[in-house]
């Protein structure tokens, strides 16, 4: 398996700005309760390999759902339970490892087993119902059904790095100071809950409005509503935002194809569009730069994405 991951990734590479994407299905056992085994998938970008869990080290002080750490090529790597993570019950065996590389960190997973690597058109990833949003704690991003009927639910992978480990600590906000007479406002799209909330503490520290959106498609309709109301009311659009924040993979469309949209319409002229991923890897800010991003910011960096921001804000507004 991590052999054909590795092979193809000049084949994924091409399917940004097309709206696709390769997701690799696994599953984490039987449900004790309901004696069901669910599909989940995760997005090939940050599978780096699958295989056999290696020898586990317990760790100390580390949450219920973190195993422990297991050595990968002379690098110590968590380990995660998922099926303990997302609170299911179940007595089946999990000794396959999904190695993932996000957001800068790699970290390993604990699945049952993986199925196949399954291509599709973001599309046909759909937001999850309000129930099943309810039922996993808000940890399902989309989902899509396979053709015998299956129900894949694609995890929040950027919640669990954030809750399993001391990511989210205070001290990444603490230095963040308001921006100078600065009248802003910035739109924003991310279909994790935990980037979503993030994004908001570094916004509102910088003093700066904001307006945000689950996916890629829900952005583009409330991005050309401003528009609409911008050109009836005779005021240029980069009056009312001043930059578009962005995710790459988010159900119904991606991030490639709203910068797509956005660089594409006259009417967002002198806006800058920040790509905001945790697909860290150098050929995701290529294709960023490709589809006419201005910057790439990698997630969970407040005090990078304040940067970005406050130069970009400088740079495109109006002088005082």
């Amino acid at each position: 398996m991590s052999d054909n991951l590795l092979s193809n990734i000049d084949a994924r590479t091409r399917l940004a700005g097309t709206n696709k994407l390769e997701i690799l299905l696994f599953a984490l056992g039987v449900d004790s309760r309901t004696g069901r085994r669910e599909t989940f998938g995760i997005n090939v970008f940050k599978v780096r390999e699958v295989m056999r869990t290696p020898a586990i080290t317990a760790a100390p002080e580390m949450s219920a759902a973190v195993k422990g750490m297991v050595s990968l090529r002379g690098t110590l790597v968590p380990v995660v339970d998922l099926a303990e993570y997302i609170g299911m019950p179940s007595e089946t065996a999990r000794d396959i490892m999904i190695v993932t590389e996000y957001n800068g960190h790699t970290q390993g997973f604990l699945v049952e087993g993986v199925d196949t690597i399954l291509r599709l058109d973001w599309s046909q990833m759909r937001v999850p119902p309000e129930m099943l949003t309810s039922n996993l704690g808000g940890l399902v991003t989309a989902v899509t059904e396979l053709p015998d009927g299956r129900l894949v639910m694609m995890l929040d992978v950027e919640r669990v790095l954030a809750e399993t480990t001391s990511y989210d600590d205070g001290f990444m906000f603490k230095d963040l100071k308001p921006i100078e007479n600065a009248d802003v406002t910035v739109f924003f799209a991310d279909d994790s809950s935990v980037a979503r909330s993030q994004i908001t503490r570094t916004l509102d520290a910088l003093g700066i409005k904001h307006h945000g959106a689950i996916n890629g498609r829900a952005a583009w309709e409330e991005l050309q509503k401003l528009a609409a109301y911008a050109q009836s009311s005779g005021r240029p659009l980069n009056q009312l935002v001043h930059a578009v924040l962005t995710d790459v993979e988010m159900p119904e469309m991606d991030g490639y194809i709203l910068t797509k949209n956005i660089k594409s319409d006259p009417r967002f002229a002198g806006i800058p569009v920040i790509m905001h991923s945790s697909l860290s890897g150098t050929s995701n800010q290529t294709l960023g730069i490709s589809v006419g991003v201005d910057e790439y910011v990698p997630k969970f960096e407040p005090q990078r994405l304040a940067e970005t921001l406050t130069r970009l804000i400088h740079v495109k507004a109006p002088s005082a």
